[in-house]
């Protein structure tokens, strides 16, 4: 991405770095929207292991993963450094059983089954 810009590196190290990354607001434990707490809640129903970054600790993350992402909302959800979307996007794919699939494609471990 851009070396000029510390917060996008970090960003790209985190997203790097873990399988399965969520940007949100608050903590997956207490999350500080009903947004967030959405996808916390798809992607424990699917029992998958994920990072999460907290944005409300941080305001330069909090502006930079919009930059970075070229997405305007939190939280936003990343698989294998890939940007999977944001709370309406992964409610669907859970809904409709894409977001199990994609985890699979992807080799990642889900409890749950699809």
């Amino acid at each position: 991405m851009n070396d000029a810009n510390p917060v996008f590196a970090k960003i790209e190290e985190d997203v790097n770095a873990n399988p399965v990354v969520l940007f949100m607001k608050g903590t997956p434990v207490f999350p500080q929207c009903g947004f967030s707490a959405q996808v916390v809640q798809a992607l424990s129903l699917l029992g998958v292991k994920f990072k999460a970054f907290d944005v409300l600790s941080d305001d330069d993350l909090r502006q930079g993963i919009k930059e970075y992402s070229h997405w305007p909302t939190i939280p936003q959800l990343y698989v294998k450094g890939e940007f999977i979307g944001g709370c309406d996007i992964v409610r669907e794919m859970y809904q409709s059983g894409e977001l199990a699939q994609l985890l699979k494609d992807k080799g990642i471990e889900t409890q749950a089954a699809a």
